[in-house]
């Protein structure tokens, strides 16, 4: 085996390895209920990011707050999935 080859396997590994200890996905999907119904046909007729531009309408500190620890807002459907089965 020549140097190339073994550096090409270390590397192989090591993302291996940091894909491996990766966090398991914390993100609660969008709920599949009557409140979110229309994101599902937005999002398969114009895409997530048509359908995100409406998420602000209940999900704000008047409606549905977001926790303290919460990231920015405007781009819900970037962690949040839609699952369209």
């Amino acid at each position: 085996m020549k140097k190339r080859d073994i550096l090409l396997l270390l590397v192989g590994l090591m993302i291996i390895g940091i894909l491996l200890m990766a966090p398991e996905e914390s993100t609660s999907p969008v709920p599949k209920d009557e409140n979110h119904a229309r994101f599902y046909g937005i999002v398969k007729a114009k895409g997530k990011k048509a359908a995100e531009k409406f998420c602000l309408d209940c999900h704000n500190d008047d409606g549905v707050p977001f926790p303290p620890e919460h990231p920015p807002k405007g781009r819900c459907l970037f962690c949040h999935k839609v699952i369209l089965k």
